[in-house]
Formats: structure tokens, C-alpha cells, sequence
């Protein structure tokens, strides 16, 4: 009786314990609000909503143009007298109202193209007929393919809009009523992208970077085949590019920007950058990296500590603003007051001790970097931008769609989207505003666009 009695005991521990250990899994699956800070109190200082005063002007949808109407209709006054009054109505005129749609499911085009073939009556070799659109490839099993306008479509969906390529046909078919399987797509994008139309255009604009007067590059993390990687940017005025790599060194980036290069690369504070294989090349470091470093030592410092940081703080801020406001037609005399902060900031940044270690360490780094003309080489030449945003505005998609995906599975697929990033976005660059983008990049894919962007002239 004793043993039942303790066996007994035992089964209501283990059972109260089992529900103690069920609560803490229910709890911790407990859903939370996305995004969330974790602090578990509301933030006091909440924005006004809407958009701020000077970001962006307020108005409303304009009227179209005259060409742009496609259907025009009359809505004529259906009661015979004034609802109000019951008096008796005299015709004013019309107003005018637009409402601009989409049209109902468009019906796909279909071409069914008749490719003769001939022999040979010597050698009883076959010839077959040649066609802009049908690939020497395309027959038997694969006779049925989805046109170049379809894929360019389908391409920038994914490599611009920035939609998953599982869910792209999905759109496709919903929107043109044309089905096409993800395997296609992504199958397309690599072959292409290996051969053809669009790797020329690829190879050219990799080819302009180096000619480009100013560079903005930026790099960040990767996958591929779920190794870590690193996808890199380099956009000029003409182009923007886009290049996957196992690593980020100065070799990665000597691809595409030479040790001899004639121009100025704007970067962070890279390491791949101060390689002495780049020493030749004039460079302008990202200043929001410099005063993000500085604000880092001055969160730890106090009294005296914080002079240092404090000066070369305020005249790095002071020179941006000059900048900003020369580019803006509000600066007169910019050359006399951006010698003059240059002097300023040179002055600062002399050699000297300082008992503090991490104001030696700042102006170790800073004064090395000015020394080489590196700080604010926009004071001298002011096409130059003081930081690298316009760099890490071009990789912020990429940014996005490592988040959703699992990047890329190998190097043919590596290749196929920095190659489709690459032409995408610069096409959306130089497109005209009367352009789509869609039809850019269909012209692309027949090989009706292969000339190299030309560079602006003085840079």
C-alpha cells in the first residue's frame, strides 16, 4: 500500500509539473505586434501624422493629357425640373471629370509563326528560317515560349518592384492572364544573363563604371547557397551596378574600379578600401560614417574629453551645410569659405598627444584620412556628395530582399541577379518619363539597346 500511495504521489507531481512546463510554451508562443521595441511602454513622443512641413508639395490628380483619353462620354441632366424648386431648367454646359482604370483582363497575344525549313540538295543539310523573336533552339517540346515582353515584365516585378519570383507568375496571370512557372523565370534570368543581348549591356555598364568621373559604392551581407557572401553597389550618373562576391576586398573592388582609375570613389570607412592597391585612386569618405564615429566617443566622455570630438564635429557639420547650400544657389563666394573650413579642419586635425585613448584613436584615423585628401575633398570639388547615401539607397532593395528570400542558391544565380539588378536599375535611370520600364528592358532583351551609357561631359 505504501508503494501505491508514493507511485500515486509521483503522478501528481509529474502531472502538475507537465502543466507548469505546458503554460511557459503557450506563453512563450504568444503572439506580439510586429516590429516591436520589446520596452512595453508606448513612446510619450508620438509624430504628428501626415507629411511634414517642405517634404513634398500638396496638390491633386492632375487632369490628363489630350492624347492620354481614350474614351470620351456625356452625362446629361435626367430630371426635367429643379428637385429643390420644381422651376423649370436651362442647359449651362459641361463640366469635365476624368477616371482613369484598368482595362478589363487583356487577352494574350499569340503568334503562331510558320519557321521553313529547307535541304540541302548536295550535302542534305537542313536550313531552317531565321526570326528576330524564335531562338535557334525553339522547337519540338519548347516550340510553345513566353515572348521577351512577358519576361521583361515578369523581371521587373521581381528585380525592381522587388515582388518574391514565387509570387510573380501569380501577378502575371492575374494582371495578363499569361501563365508562366517560377522554374521559367528564374531559368530565363540565368541564361540571359550568361548570353546574349542582356549580358553585353551587363558587361558594358560594368565596363562605363571605370570611366564614370565620381563612383558611390557601398557593400552588404550576402547569401549564397547559404555561405555568407557579400553584394556590392558602385553607381555612377549613368549606371548602377551590382556584383556578388564570396568576399569584399580590394580585389572585389578593383573589379570594377581599377587601381589607375582617373575618378573619385566616394566609400565608407571600409578596410577594402585603404588597401595600398587603391593608394592611387582619390577617394571621399562617407562624412555621416565620420559623425556617427564621433558621436560614439563623445557618448563616453565628459569635461575636456569631449573637446576634440565637440570642434571637429561642428566643423564637419559646417562643411556639409556650405555644400548643401552651394548645390542649392544660396552660396555666394564658396571657394573663399571652403578654403578657409578646409584650413579649419586641417588645423584640427594636426598631429598631436592626447592622454585620452579614444580621442588618439580619432585622430589617428581622421587626420590619416585628411591627410591623404579623403575628409572633404567636396569643399574643393563640390560635384563630389560628402556622403555615400546615394550608394546605399541603390543596395537598400537588395537589403529588402534578403529579407524575404533566401538569396541566391549558386554562382549562376549570383551572376543572373547582380546582372538583372544591374540593368533593371539603370534603366530605370535613363528611361524617359513617356517610357516604361517594361519596354526598356524588352528593347534590352531583343538587342535594340547594346550602346554603353555615355558620360556627361566635364563630369
Amino acid at each position: 500500500m505504501e508503494l501505491v500511495y508514493r507511485m500515486a504521489e509521483l503522478i501528481k507531481e509529474q502531472q502538475a509539473e507537465l502543466e507548469r512546463l505546458q503554460k511557459l510554451v503557450r506563453a512563450g508562443k504568444r503572439s506580439a505586434a510586429p516590429f516591436s521595441n520589446g520596452k512595453g511602454k508606448p513612446d510619450d513622443k508620438k509624430k504628428k501624422p501626415g507629411r511634414k512641413a517642405g517634404q513634398g508639395s500638396y496638390g491633386f490628380r492632375p487632369p490628363p493629357k489630350a492624347d492620354e483619353v481614350t474614351h470620351h462620354e456625356e452625362a446629361h441632366v435626367g430630371e426635367e425640373c429643379c428637385p429643390e424648386c420644381g422651376g423649370e431648367l436651362d442647359a449651362k454646359g459641361f463640366e469635365d471629370v476624368w477616371i482613369t482604370d484598368i482595362p478589363e483582363m487583356p487577352r494574350p497575344v499569340v503568334r503562331h509563326i510558320q519557321m521553313q525549313v529547307c535541304s540541302c540538295r548536295q550535302c542534305g543539310r537542313r536550313v531552317r528560317a531565321r526570326h528576330p523573336d524564335v531562338a535557334e533552339d525553339q522547337r519540338g517540346a519548347t516550340a510553345h515560349r513566353v515572348g521577351p515582353r512577358a519576361m521583361a515584365a515578369a523581371h521587373v516585378l521581381h528585380y525592381e518592384v522587388g515582388i518574391p519570383q514565387q509570387k510573380v507568375p501569380r501577378v502575371l496571370k492575374e494582371l495578363t492572364g499569361i501563365s508562366v512557372t517560377q522554374g521559367a523565370i528564374s531559368q530565363h534570368a540565368i541564361k540571359t544573363s550568361e548570353q546574349g543581348p542582356v549580358a553585353e549591356y551587363h558587361q558594358q555598364l560594368r565596363d562605363s563604371v571605370k570611366e564614370s568621373p565620381v563612383v558611390y559604392t557601398d557593400d552588404t551581407g550576402w547569401r549564397e547557397g547559404g555561405k555568407p557572401a557579400q553584394l556590392m553597389v558602385f553607381d555612377t550618373d549613368e549606371a548602377t551596378v551590382f556584383q556578388i562576391r564570396p568576399q569584399h576586398r580590394n580585389q572585389e573592388v578593383r573589379e570594377l574600379v581599377p587601381s589607375d582609375y582617373d575618378g573619385i570613389m566616394v566609400t565608407d570607412r571600409g578596410r577594402s578600401y585603404d588597401a595600398k592597391e587603391l593608394d592611387e585612386v582619390k577617394q571621399q569618405k562617407c562624412n555621416a560614417h565620420v559623425l556617427r564615429s564621433i558621436d560614439a566617443v563623445l557618448e563616453k566622455k565628459k569635461g575636456k574629453a569631449r573637446t576634440f570630438g565637440v570642434e571637429l564635429k561642428r566643423l564637419i557639420k559646417e562643411s556639409i551645410q556650405l555644400w548643401k547650400d552651394y548645390r542649392a544657389g544660396k552660396q555666394d563666394g564658396y571657394k573663399e569659405s571652403a578654403g578657409k573650413l578646409k584650413e579649419q579642419v586641417t588645423h584640427h586635425l594636426r598631429p598631436r598627444k592626447f592622454t585620452d585613448p579614444d580621442n588618439r584613436r580619432l585622430l589617428k584615423e581622421l587626420g590619416w584620412h585628411h591627410g591623404r585628401g579623403n575628409l572633404v575633398r567636396y569643399l574643393e570639388d563640390p560635384r563630389i556628395e560628402p556622403t555615400n547615401n546615394r550608394a546605399e539607397r541603390a543596395i537598400r532593395p537588395a537589403v529588402i530582399a534578403r529579407k524575404v528570400s533566401q538569396c541566391t542558391k549558386n554562382p549562376r544565380g549570383s551572376m543572373a541577379h547582380a546582372a538583372y539588378c544591374t540593368v533593371v536599375n539603370t534603366l530605370k535611370k535613363l528611361k524617359s518619363k513617356t517610357s516604361s520600364l517594361v519596354d526598356e528592358l524588352t528593347a534590352v532583351l531583343r538587342g535594340n539597346r547594346l550602346e554603353a551609357p555615355a558620360q556627361p561631359a566635364g563630369g
